[in-house]
């Protein structure tokens, strides 16, 4: 079986998480993997994804080995797997774009992105980076509101014959001209935003969806999340926050029983916490009505490691990527971008996805 050859945008937390889990899962048997989803989909199990190009923009990591750039500053999740093999790859300038916010120069060097003296690549430049090192797929982990850059990192993609995986908040897959953009090329897509194992999106699906189920009227629900990491940093300027507010806001209205005004439905990111680190925190609250008209209401507190969460995820969403590949299927992957992920083209409920994945792999396994 052939590695699969992938390409990282972006060398934060939750690359770091991915990157430690390919070593930590490499040498277990399918009976020890606890936190996969799937060990083996059409063959290929952790063992066989490798990272052939990276690229960041902060002078703490460009030019630096990636099993060494994974832990450096502003990076600060849990570290799990510390042996990772020495790599001949290194970290390649990027370019930045809109992918640096400005309000974070305000705030303590080891929490922020400082960016390297080098030349910022251009076009040219990545694409001849991702064909030269045989990428077959580019992984997109640029910070929340980096519209310009992930269309950029976009057509690199296209252009150097590559899959994309987009784990972020800007809307490439859910773009119908972006999606017929790949399916022109015969190159497949998986978005968009990635939902963790068990997350605030995940969880608040599945007990909007059990409302419905049990005939209880939702009638008005928040999600507060919290954290310390680099991306609550960047997500204190609200002006970044437009698709991220859209994309777990859509992904929670789609499965309920009833419309539910605007107003009385609030999601997204409350604030940047420096002590938490990648520890995120969410407050969720639900009012209904059940028999009778009578109210209830429920409060739930999750705590979780916020990049491992979604490493889980991602995992899974590189091998199907692969299956398409391996077929030649290009255009948009709507059972994997409806399982893996909060804004994918087309919403649907939690099980059917779960039964269009299983589904997908299964056809796509085949001998």
């Amino acid at each position: 079986m052939k590695k699969i050859k992938i390409a990282i945008i972006g060398i934060g937390n939750c690359s770091c998480s991915l990157i430690q889990g390919l070593s930590y899962y490499a040498d277990k048997k399918s009976e020890e993997t606890i936190g996969l989803m799937h060990w083996d989909i059409g063959g290929y199990t952790p063992a066989d994804i490798e990272v052939v190009a990276a690229f960041d923009i902060d002078q703490r990591k460009v030019n630096q080995n990636l099993n060494q750039a994974i832990f450096a500053k502003p990076n600060c999740t849990k570290v799990f797997y510390r042996d990772i093999p020495e790599t001949p790859v290194k970290v390649k300038m990027g370019r930045i774009l809109d992918g640096l916010a400005t309000h974070m120069k305000e705030y303590d060097q080891d929490r922020i992105f400082i960016p390297s003296p080098e030349p910022e690549a251009n076009r040219e430049s990545v694409v001849n980076a991702l064909k030269e090192s045989g990428t077959e797929m580019v992984l997109n982990y640029l910070p929340v509101g980096s519209e310009q850059a992930t269309k950029f990192y976009a057509e690199c993609a296209l252009e150097a014959n590559a899959a994309f995986i987009n784990n972020m908040p800007v809307f490439i897959a859910s773009s119908p001209e972006w999606a017929q953009k790949f399916e022109n090329r015969g190159l497949p897509i998986i978005g968009d935003d990635i939902k963790s194992q068990i997350g605030a999106t995940i969880i608040h699906r599945t007990l909007a969806d059990l409302f419905a189920k049990r005939g209880v009227k939702l009638e008005r629900t928040y999600q507060l999340n919290t954290g310390g990491n680099t991306d609550f940093l960047n997500m204190i300027d609200q002006s970044r926050l437009r698709d991220k507010r859209i994309s777990k806001t859509d992904a929670v209205k789609s499965v309920v029983n009833r419309p539910i005004e605007n107003h009385n439905i609030h999601i997204g990111p409350s604030d940047y916490i420096p002590w938490l680190e990648d520890n995120k925190l969410c407050f969720l609250r639900m009012e209904g009505k059940v028999f009778g008209d009578i109210p209830m209401n429920l409060e739930l507190r999750l705590s979780v490691e916020d990049s491992p969460n979604s490493s889980g995820v991602v995992i899974d969403a590189i091998r199907c990527c692969k299956l398409a590949l391996d077929r030649k299927q290009g255009g948009v992957l709507h059972a994997p971008s409806a399982f893996f992920m909060k804004h994918p083209p087309q919403q649907y409920p939690d099980d059917k996805a779960y039964q269009m994945l299983e589904n997908f792999i299964a056809e796509n396994s085949q001998e």
